[in-house]
Protein backbone atom coordinates (compact mmCIF):
# COMPACT_ATOMS: atom_id res chain seq x y z
CA UNK A 1 0.00 0.00 0.00
CA UNK A 2 3.14 2.65 1.16
CA UNK A 3 4.56 2.02 -2.13
CA UNK A 4 1.14 2.57 -4.31
CA UNK A 5 1.03 5.28 -2.24
CA UNK A 6 4.42 6.75 -3.34
CA UNK A 7 4.18 6.03 -6.94
CA UNK A 8 1.17 8.41 -6.60
CA UNK A 9 2.97 10.88 -4.71
CA UNK A 10 5.69 10.94 -7.61
CA UNK A 11 3.12 11.38 -10.35
CA UNK A 12 1.14 13.68 -8.27
CA UNK A 13 4.53 15.73 -8.46
CA UNK A 14 5.11 14.95 -11.82
CA UNK A 15 1.91 16.90 -12.78
CA UNK A 16 2.73 19.87 -11.53
CA UNK A 17 4.74 21.74 -14.61
CA UNK A 18 1.55 20.82 -16.44
CA UNK A 19 -1.08 22.79 -14.06
CA UNK A 20 1.73 25.56 -14.26
CA UNK A 21 1.01 25.53 -18.07
CA UNK A 22 -2.41 26.12 -17.78
CA UNK A 23 -4.45 22.33 -17.24
CA UNK A 24 -5.84 24.03 -14.37
CA UNK A 25 -10.03 23.86 -14.60
CA UNK A 26 -11.67 26.82 -15.76
CA UNK A 27 -12.73 29.52 -13.02
CA UNK A 28 -15.14 30.66 -11.80
CA UNK A 29 -16.60 33.71 -9.82
CA UNK A 30 -15.09 33.97 -6.23
CA UNK A 31 -18.24 33.35 -3.43
CA UNK A 32 -18.04 34.64 -0.22
CA UNK A 33 -17.66 33.00 2.75
CA UNK A 34 -20.37 30.14 3.98
CA UNK A 35 -22.19 31.18 6.65
CA UNK A 36 -20.95 28.02 8.85
CA UNK A 37 -17.45 28.79 8.06
CA UNK A 38 -17.61 32.74 8.94
CA UNK A 39 -15.43 31.68 12.48
CA UNK A 40 -12.62 31.16 9.43
CA UNK A 41 -12.99 34.36 8.11
CA UNK A 42 -12.74 37.52 10.61
CA UNK A 43 -14.40 40.83 10.43
CA UNK A 44 -13.78 43.52 12.69
CA UNK A 45 -16.53 43.98 14.85
CA UNK A 46 -18.83 47.12 14.52
CA UNK A 47 -18.60 48.48 18.26
CA UNK A 48 -15.31 47.98 19.31
CA UNK A 49 -14.23 48.40 22.89
CA UNK A 50 -12.46 51.67 23.50
CA UNK A 51 -8.56 51.87 22.85
CA UNK A 52 -6.34 53.65 25.58
CA UNK A 53 -3.38 55.54 23.61
CA UNK A 54 -0.75 54.74 25.72
CA UNK A 55 2.39 56.67 25.13
CA UNK A 56 4.71 54.73 27.87
CA UNK A 57 6.98 51.76 26.23
CA UNK A 58 5.79 48.23 26.19
CA UNK A 59 8.05 45.29 27.49
CA UNK A 60 7.48 41.69 26.97
CA UNK A 61 9.00 38.89 28.41
CA UNK A 62 12.71 37.86 27.46
CA UNK A 63 13.34 41.06 25.36
CA UNK A 64 15.69 44.41 26.38
CA UNK A 65 13.56 46.03 23.43
CA UNK A 66 10.87 48.22 24.66
CA UNK A 67 8.64 49.73 21.86
CA UNK A 68 4.97 52.01 22.21
CA UNK A 69 1.82 51.07 21.03
CA UNK A 70 2.66 53.70 17.97
CA UNK A 71 5.47 51.68 16.97
CA UNK A 72 3.88 47.96 17.48
CA UNK A 73 0.99 49.17 14.92
CA UNK A 74 3.03 50.36 12.69
CA UNK A 75 2.19 48.17 9.68
CA UNK A 76 5.63 49.91 7.89
CA UNK A 77 7.98 49.35 10.40
CA UNK A 78 7.57 46.37 13.05
CA UNK A 79 8.66 45.74 16.28
CA UNK A 80 11.55 43.22 15.92
CA UNK A 81 11.87 41.95 20.39
CA UNK A 82 14.27 39.20 19.76
CA UNK A 83 16.56 40.22 16.71
CA UNK A 84 19.16 37.71 17.20
CA UNK A 85 16.51 34.60 17.10
CA UNK A 86 16.81 34.97 13.60
CA UNK A 87 19.07 35.95 10.28
CA UNK A 88 19.37 39.78 9.21
CA UNK A 89 16.35 40.71 7.67
CA UNK A 90 15.97 42.19 4.21
CA UNK A 91 14.76 45.57 4.22
CA UNK A 92 11.39 44.06 2.75
CA UNK A 93 10.55 42.20 6.03
CA UNK A 94 11.33 45.62 8.24
CA UNK A 95 10.09 48.50 6.46
CA UNK A 96 7.32 48.85 3.86
CA UNK A 97 6.22 51.88 1.96
CA UNK A 98 2.22 51.71 1.23
CA UNK A 99 0.44 49.68 -0.04
CA UNK A 100 3.46 47.53 0.42
CA UNK A 101 3.66 46.79 4.25
CA UNK A 102 6.42 45.46 5.77
CA UNK A 103 6.24 41.71 5.88
CA UNK A 104 7.03 41.25 9.58
CA UNK A 105 4.06 43.08 10.87
CA UNK A 106 1.94 40.22 10.24
CA UNK A 107 3.69 36.95 9.80
CA UNK A 108 6.10 38.44 12.73
CA UNK A 109 9.72 38.55 12.75
CA UNK A 110 9.70 34.42 13.67
CA UNK A 111 7.21 33.80 10.65
CA UNK A 112 4.53 32.18 12.69
CA UNK A 113 1.96 34.68 12.11
CA UNK A 114 -1.88 34.91 13.80
CA UNK A 115 -4.70 32.99 12.56
CA UNK A 116 -5.84 35.89 10.76
CA UNK A 117 -2.64 36.22 8.68
CA UNK A 118 -0.16 33.20 7.77
CA UNK A 119 2.16 30.70 9.22
CA UNK A 120 5.47 31.00 7.15
CA UNK A 121 8.16 29.31 9.04
CA UNK A 122 8.33 25.57 7.96
CA UNK A 123 7.97 26.28 4.26
CA UNK A 124 10.20 26.12 1.37
CA UNK A 125 11.56 29.70 -0.23
CA UNK A 126 10.19 27.87 -3.51
CA UNK A 127 6.49 27.73 -2.13
CA UNK A 128 6.32 31.11 -0.57
CA UNK A 129 7.58 32.73 -4.12
CA UNK A 130 5.19 31.10 -6.09
CA UNK A 131 1.99 32.16 -4.18
CA UNK A 132 3.62 35.30 -4.04
CA UNK A 133 3.58 34.92 -7.58
CA UNK A 134 -0.04 34.06 -7.65
CA UNK A 135 -1.57 36.85 -5.48
CA UNK A 136 0.61 38.82 -7.70
CA UNK A 137 -1.30 37.53 -10.99
CA UNK A 138 -4.39 37.26 -9.29
CA UNK A 139 -4.39 33.00 -9.18
CA UNK A 140 -4.64 33.24 -5.89
CA UNK A 141 -7.16 35.86 -4.38
CA UNK A 142 -7.28 37.27 -0.95
CA UNK A 143 -9.52 40.23 0.21
CA UNK A 144 -7.67 41.81 3.21
CA UNK A 145 -4.41 42.27 1.73
CA UNK A 146 -2.05 40.09 -0.01
CA UNK A 147 -2.94 41.17 -3.82
CA UNK A 148 -2.58 45.00 -3.07
CA UNK A 149 0.88 43.79 -1.36
CA UNK A 150 1.92 41.71 -4.18
CA UNK A 151 1.55 43.26 -7.02
CA UNK A 152 3.46 46.08 -6.36
CA UNK A 153 6.36 43.96 -4.76
CA UNK A 154 9.70 43.47 -7.11
CA UNK A 155 10.72 39.83 -8.13
CA UNK A 156 13.62 40.52 -6.43
CA UNK A 157 11.90 41.87 -2.73
CA UNK A 158 9.81 38.69 -2.97
CA UNK A 159 12.77 36.27 -3.64
CA UNK A 160 14.70 38.19 -0.80
CA UNK A 161 11.29 37.76 1.55
CA UNK A 162 10.98 33.98 0.34
CA UNK A 163 14.08 33.11 0.85
CA UNK A 164 14.96 34.82 4.30
CA UNK A 165 12.05 32.89 5.76
CA UNK A 166 12.03 29.71 3.88
CA UNK A 167 15.36 30.03 6.94
CA UNK A 168 13.15 29.94 10.05
CA UNK A 169 12.26 26.92 11.82
CA UNK A 170 8.51 25.75 12.60
CA UNK A 171 7.28 25.80 16.36
CA UNK A 172 4.13 24.95 18.62
CA UNK A 173 2.14 28.03 17.88
CA UNK A 174 -1.49 26.25 18.52
CA UNK A 175 -2.98 24.50 21.88
CA UNK A 176 -6.08 22.52 20.70
CA UNK A 177 -8.53 22.54 23.25
CA UNK A 178 -12.02 20.57 22.44
CA UNK A 179 -14.93 22.64 24.27
CA UNK A 180 -18.63 23.48 24.38
CA UNK A 181 -18.46 26.70 26.06
CA UNK A 182 -15.80 29.64 25.10
CA UNK A 183 -15.32 33.43 26.07
CA UNK A 184 -17.04 35.75 24.05
CA UNK A 185 -15.09 37.74 21.81
CA UNK A 186 -14.75 40.22 19.45
CA UNK A 187 -12.71 41.10 16.48
CA UNK A 188 -10.64 44.25 16.58
CA UNK A 189 -9.63 46.56 13.38
CA UNK A 190 -6.41 44.26 12.36
CA UNK A 191 -8.75 41.29 12.41
CA UNK A 192 -7.51 40.08 15.53
CA UNK A 193 -9.79 38.02 17.78
CA UNK A 194 -9.78 38.65 20.97
CA UNK A 195 -11.72 38.06 24.37
CA UNK A 196 -14.51 40.55 25.47
CA UNK A 197 -13.89 43.37 27.88
CA UNK A 198 -16.58 42.40 29.45
CA UNK A 199 -16.40 38.85 29.84
CA UNK A 200 -18.92 36.02 29.54
CA UNK A 201 -19.17 32.81 28.32
CA UNK A 202 -21.23 31.25 25.21
CA UNK A 203 -21.77 28.18 23.43
CA UNK A 204 -19.10 27.57 21.03
CA UNK A 205 -21.20 25.49 18.39
CA UNK A 206 -19.93 24.53 14.87
CA UNK A 207 -16.99 27.09 14.49
CA UNK A 208 -13.08 27.18 15.83
CA UNK A 209 -12.20 29.68 18.37
CA UNK A 210 -8.81 30.72 18.25
CA UNK A 211 -7.62 32.84 21.34
CA UNK A 212 -4.06 34.40 22.10
CA UNK A 213 -2.80 32.66 25.27
CA UNK A 214 -1.69 36.48 26.36
CA UNK A 215 -4.01 39.08 24.73
CA UNK A 216 -1.62 41.75 25.73
CA UNK A 217 1.88 40.02 24.15
CA UNK A 218 0.03 39.08 20.86
CA UNK A 219 -1.45 42.31 20.53
CA UNK A 220 2.32 43.70 21.03
CA UNK A 221 3.57 41.33 18.21
CA UNK A 222 5.43 39.05 20.96
CA UNK A 223 6.96 35.72 18.47
CA UNK A 224 7.48 34.04 21.69
CA UNK A 225 3.23 33.98 22.48
CA UNK A 226 0.78 31.76 21.01
CA UNK A 227 -2.87 30.72 20.98
CA UNK A 228 -5.51 28.55 22.04
CA UNK A 229 -7.71 27.34 19.44
CA UNK A 230 -11.21 25.92 21.34
CA UNK A 231 -12.56 23.38 19.13
CA UNK A 232 -15.79 21.51 18.74
CA UNK A 233 -15.84 18.07 20.89
CA UNK A 234 -15.28 15.06 18.60
CA UNK A 235 -14.39 17.36 16.18
CA UNK A 236 -10.55 16.13 16.29
CA UNK A 237 -11.70 11.94 16.13
CA UNK A 238 -13.51 13.08 12.95
CA UNK A 239 -10.55 15.07 11.64
CA UNK A 240 -8.08 12.32 12.02
CA UNK A 241 -10.35 9.93 10.10
CA UNK A 242 -10.90 12.49 6.79
CA UNK A 243 -6.88 13.46 6.98
CA UNK A 244 -5.39 9.66 7.05
CA UNK A 245 -7.56 7.53 4.65
CA UNK A 246 -10.21 9.94 3.60
CA UNK A 247 -14.36 9.05 3.83
CA UNK A 248 -16.90 7.61 1.71
CA UNK A 249 -15.14 9.01 -1.60
CA UNK A 250 -15.21 12.50 -0.34
CA UNK A 251 -11.64 12.64 -0.31
CA UNK A 252 -8.33 10.58 -0.17
CA UNK A 253 -5.70 10.62 3.08
CA UNK A 254 -3.30 13.61 2.91
CA UNK A 255 -0.32 12.06 2.90
CA UNK A 256 -0.68 11.23 -0.90
CA UNK A 257 0.87 14.67 -1.87
CA UNK A 258 1.82 16.68 1.80
CA UNK A 259 4.22 13.75 2.40
CA UNK A 260 3.91 10.38 5.41
CA UNK A 261 4.42 13.33 8.24
CA UNK A 262 2.40 15.69 6.08
CA UNK A 263 5.45 18.38 6.21
CA UNK A 264 5.38 18.83 2.43
CA UNK A 265 8.35 19.24 0.14
CA UNK A 266 9.66 22.20 -2.06
CA UNK A 267 6.04 23.37 -3.92
CA UNK A 268 4.27 21.00 -1.60
CA UNK A 269 3.23 22.86 1.52
CA UNK A 270 3.27 21.74 5.45
CA UNK A 271 0.26 21.56 7.00
CA UNK A 272 0.86 20.26 10.58
CA UNK A 273 0.53 22.88 13.19
CA UNK A 274 -0.58 25.89 11.25
CA UNK A 275 -4.30 28.21 11.86
CA UNK A 276 -7.13 25.88 12.45
CA UNK A 277 -8.65 29.42 10.05
CA UNK A 278 -5.94 29.58 7.52
CA UNK A 279 -6.58 25.92 6.91
CA UNK A 280 -10.13 26.18 6.41
CA UNK A 281 -9.76 29.41 4.18
CA UNK A 282 -7.61 27.70 1.77
CA UNK A 283 -9.43 24.43 1.73
CA UNK A 284 -12.74 27.01 0.77
CA UNK A 285 -10.57 28.50 -1.68
CA UNK A 286 -9.59 25.73 -3.30
CA UNK A 287 -13.38 25.02 -3.25
CA UNK A 288 -14.62 27.98 -4.58
CA UNK A 289 -11.80 28.60 -6.99
CA UNK A 290 -10.62 31.86 -4.93
CA UNK A 291 -7.73 29.89 -4.60
CA UNK A 292 -5.65 28.94 -8.42
CA UNK A 293 -2.52 28.93 -9.63
CA UNK A 294 0.72 26.19 -9.05
CA UNK A 295 -0.97 22.97 -7.54
CA UNK A 296 -4.56 24.50 -7.12
CA UNK A 297 -5.77 21.45 -9.65
CA UNK A 298 -4.53 18.69 -7.48
CA UNK A 299 -6.41 20.62 -4.30
CA UNK A 300 -9.49 21.25 -6.12
CA UNK A 301 -11.15 17.52 -7.27
CA UNK A 302 -9.82 16.62 -3.72
CA UNK A 303 -11.92 19.11 -1.49
CA UNK A 304 -15.06 19.51 -3.94
CA UNK A 305 -17.22 17.19 -1.43
CA UNK A 306 -15.77 18.37 1.19
CA UNK A 307 -19.01 19.83 3.98
CA UNK A 308 -18.05 22.80 6.24
CA UNK A 309 -18.51 20.63 8.78
CA UNK A 310 -15.72 18.63 7.44
CA UNK A 311 -13.32 21.01 6.85
CA UNK A 312 -13.70 22.79 10.26
CA UNK A 313 -12.86 18.93 11.57
CA UNK A 314 -9.89 18.56 9.08
CA UNK A 315 -8.46 22.13 10.18
CA UNK A 316 -8.91 20.92 14.24
CA UNK A 317 -6.77 18.00 13.63
CA UNK A 318 -4.01 19.29 11.67
CA UNK A 319 -3.58 21.85 13.94
CA UNK A 320 -2.96 19.54 16.90
CA UNK A 321 -0.45 18.35 15.33
CA UNK A 322 3.45 19.03 16.15
CA UNK A 323 5.00 21.18 13.77
CA UNK A 324 8.67 21.24 14.82
CA UNK A 325 9.13 17.67 14.04
CA UNK A 326 8.16 15.27 11.68
CA UNK A 327 5.48 12.69 12.70
CA UNK A 328 4.07 9.64 11.04
CA UNK A 329 0.32 9.80 11.30
CA UNK A 330 -0.25 6.16 9.47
Amino acid sequence: MRNSRSILWVLLVALIPLLAAGALPPQQEPANPAKDLAWAFPVPDKNLPAVSDEAAPKHIPGSSQAFTSAQIDDLLNPPDWFPNEHPPAPKVIMHGQNPVQACGSCHLMSGLGHPESANLAGLSAEYIEQQMEDFKTGARKDGARMNAIAEPLSDADSKQASEWFATLKPAPWFNVVEADTVLKTYVNRGRMRLPSPDGGTEPLGDRIVELPQDPARTESRDPHSGFIAYVPIGSLAKGEKLVMTGAAGKTIGCDNCHGPDLRGDRYIPTIVGRSPGYIARQLYGFQHFTRNGLGAGLMQPVVKDLTSQDILDIAAYLASLPPERAKAVK
